[in-house]
């Protein structure tokens, strides 16, 4: 049976109090929309529809991919109104609609309610406080009757715990139909999409339900503090499943996976670490406390010492990086690297056993193997233009507070003196040394302060 997916976001979230589209807030440092669209791919559907309205162009704006419907819906009158802007753009036997502020709900409760399966099907669960939520009204027999919403509830149908999450699966050819017959004859005068169960129930078509495994697959954000929980939901299941996988986690309720994080084994990861886009560490690698780490990746047995910031950077085995260091776009560091304390670098390749171990800057710099850079040490690659290119050569030794003014090349073996400003190639094997002549003025005196007066 063909699927189509309709997932409603034309909603203006009122209590978010943001110009951001609701379904345009980060959960996991992705769109709340984003973890539906990807869940709704896990169902393999023949086309995905999102109705969005509020914020204008910026929610399919964010959203450029191929293979998404974007249908706007304006005026917003309910959700049943939000399903009828779709159906022209539906062609599949059955249809599943989901929200775009409901993200976290998991493709296998989504199966259950849509996988061949005949008749209406909804996702329905049981809260302790069912307020906000329309109510499922059910005979003696337990058979579901209609859905209530709460404005329009009596005080005993408030009373019923079983709430309707909106998840809904129909046949397209009854979908239609029952669409066509809504009314706005509600508080809010809003076309409910709830209001086609009982249309269906009308006509002795089957409604079966499914409750989720877990509460918070159901949850929808309407408010930052819902969106903050909600996020410390996300965070703690994905400690969860790096746990499962071997991951040691200092304490899983201080880590923060935004994006792809792919472990190896015996990896160890401390506190207050933050991961975006996709990370990857390889097997026996260590992360120290409080670093931010975004598009890299680490091999076997390296590791990042404390307060490191480290992005679209490569670290090679057995490296050694931080603390307090910085490393930007384009770093490679090979096998046995070091790069310490509150170095950056920037589009520089550090070759095996190479250091720069204090208080350095190296960008747009090839270095080779063994080599060795003192602290204070700067490639200067910028001419107020262009950038240029500083190559220094295998085992190589770099004094501190040296100036290397590219294009340089430092040649193979090569000693730079301690204080040294080059801006000439230096020879290998060969001392280089620039500095300016040291005198010592005798008889000196230091200035004295004048004595204030009254």
């Amino acid at each position: 049976m063909t699927l189509d997916v309709v997932v409603l976001a034309a909603g203006k979230g009122t209590r978010m109090y943001s110009s951001t589209p609701k379904v345009l807030h980060r959960l996991g440092g992705r769109p709340l929309l984003r973890h539906v669209i990807d869940t709704a791919r896990c169902l393999n559907p023949s086309r995905i529809i999102v109705v969005y309205g509020h914020g204008g162009e910026q929610v399919p704006g964010a959203f450029p991919e191929e293979g998404i419907r974007f249908v706007l819906q304006d005026p917003q009158l309910g959700t049943g109104h939000a399903v009828q802007q779709a159906l022209p753009c539906i062609t599949a036997e059955q249809v599943l609609v989901l929200y775009g502020d409901v993200p976290l709900t998991r493709p296998e409760t989504l199966l259950c309610i849509s996988a061949e399966q005949p008749g209406l099907g909804l996702v329905t669960a049981e809260l302790p406080d069912p307020a906000g939520y329309g109510r499922i009204v059910r005979d003696a027999s337990g058979q579901l009757l209609r859905i209530v919403e709460e404005r329009d509830a009596t005080a005993d149908e408030k009373a019923i715990r079983e709430i309707n999450t909106g998840i809904l699966a129909a046949p397209t050819a009854k979908l239609r139909e029952w669409l066509q017959e809504l009314r706005n004859e509600n508080s809010q005068g809003e076309y409910y999409l709830t209001d086609v169960v009982a249309r269906a129930v009308a006509e002795g078509v089957r409604v079966h339900t499914v409750q989720p495994a877990h509460a918070w697959e159901i949850l929808g954000v309407n408010s930052k503090l819902q969106l903050a929980q909600l996020e410390r939901t996300f965070q703690d299941q994905r400690a969860a499943q790096l746990m499962a996988r071997g991951v040691t986690l200092a304490d899983p309720a201080r880590i923060d996976v935004r994006g792809e994080l792919n472990c190896g084994q015996d990896v160890v990861i401390d506190v207050n670490c933050i991961f975006e886009g996709k990370v990857t560490l390889g097997d026996g690698v260590s992360i120290g406390p409080s670093c931010w780490l975004k598009d890299v990746t680490i091999e076997a047995g390296a590791n990042i010492l404390p307060f490191c910031h480290l992005e679209g950077a490569h670290i090679g085995p057995a490296s050694r990086v931080g603390p307090y260091a910085r490393m930007r776009s384009g770093t490679r560091l090979a096998a046995r690297a070091h790069v310490g304390n509150f170095v950056e670098t920037k589009n520089a390749a550090l070759g095996e056993g190479s250091k720069a171990n204090h208080l350095s800057y190296l960008g747009d710099a090839t270095i080779g193997r063994d080599v060795n850079i003192g602290a204070g040490t700067i490639t200067c690659n910028y001419d107020g233009a262009n950038k240029h290119q500083t190559v220094i050569e295998d085992e190589a030794f770099i004094g501190s507070d040296s100036q290397l003014v590219a294009p340089v090349t430092i040649g193979k073996g090569a000693t730079v003196g301690a204080g040294s400003t080059v801006s000439r190639d230096a020879p290998p094997g060969e001392l280089t040394v620039s500095r300016a002549k040291q005198v010592t003025v005798k008889g000196w005196k230091r200035p004295v302060k004048k004595s204030r007066t009254s």
